[in-house]
């Protein structure tokens, strides 16, 4: 749902779209992330966070998944890779501004999940991985690789929650995605997208080591004021880098908004229904 619904590293060796991080991290803070707010909604209140909750948020972005936990009363910790997203989650999470008390349990790391670590402290009870799996080839990999960093950190049997893209069928935004697959073919690497398949969130899981508890399904419509915001929504998930890379910008935005016409309505807002999957895990 780095978001992106999925941040993905170009792993080819070939040039890197031109693009301007800030602007775009912005993009993902102002238009993209409110887009996952009922799957957050639907996780929490699952889970019954609060007070006692102490949560590590993986790929945190710009910050939302944490500051709606926060506000139930959890003690959050939150790590990102990206650093125009963590300087976000900062502004929204630990405001420097005159006369604001700085929360002590909210915690926001730059890098890994092992550079969270505090020793002595008493382990996460909860962690979180909410960028949306199952839209790139290779995306379970990298969420692999940080939940077996997360999960030394979590006491035993805490919940890991793992989110992917819904059924295709179910997701109007598969048929706009399908885009960035079209224009990044004569790359033909492993960030093409993909849809989901059935047992995404389950085979990372039994990779990593944890144990399925439960799952369900959650609608998270795409809605966009207008088509400009609607490509700059898209294109903040990072899922239209290849195609970037493969074509430029000027052809991305083109095809996105020949592909998004079909969602304008007459009022010139966009909208796409949306199916997404969490499941819960827990740690051994």
């Amino acid at each position: 749902m780095t978001p992106t619904l999925v941040r993905q590293h170009l792993p080819h060796a070939g040039a890197v779209p031109r693009v301007d991080l800030r602007a775009r991290a912005r993009d993902w803070s102002e238009i993209q992330e409110r887009m996952l707010v009922p799957l957050y909604e639907a996780v929490y209140e699952r889970l019954e966070v609060g007070p006692a909750t102490r949560l590590l948020g993986l790929g945190c972005g710009s910050g939302l998944s944490l500051l709606m936990a926060a506000a139930r009363g959890a003690a959050v910790t939150g790590v990102d890779v990206s650093p125009e997203r963590m300087a976000l989650a900062r502004e929204r999470l630990l405001p420097q501004t005159p006369g604001t008390r700085a929360r002590p349990d909210i915690r926001l790391v730059d890098g890994s999940p092992r550079d969270t670590a505090v020793p002595g402290a008493p382990g996460f009870t909860l962690v979180t991985a909410f960028e949306p799996i199952g839209c790139l080839a290779g995306d379970s990999e990298g969420l692999g690789g940080l939940l077996s960093e997360a999960a030394p950190l979590a006491r035993r049997g805490a919940a890991v929650v793992l989110a992917g893209w819904g059924p295709p069928e179910r997701c109007a935004t598969a048929s706009v995605m399908r885009v960035a697959t079209k224009l990044a073919e004569p790359l033909r690497h492993s960030g093409s997208w993909r849809p989901a398949r059935r047992d995404d969130l389950e085979d990372v899981a039994q990779r990593a080591g944890l144990k399925p508890d439960g799952s369900g399904r959650v609608a998270c419509p795409f809605g966009y004021a207008d088509m400009d915001s609607a490509v700059r929504g898209l294109k903040s998930t990072g899922l239209f880098d290849a195609a970037m890379t493969a074509t430029d910008q000027v052809q991305v935005d083109k095809e996105l908004t020949e592909a998004l016409h079909p969602h304008q309505r007459q009022d010139g807002t966009v909208w796409m229904p949306n199916v997404f999957r969490y499941l819960i895990a827990r740690t051994p």
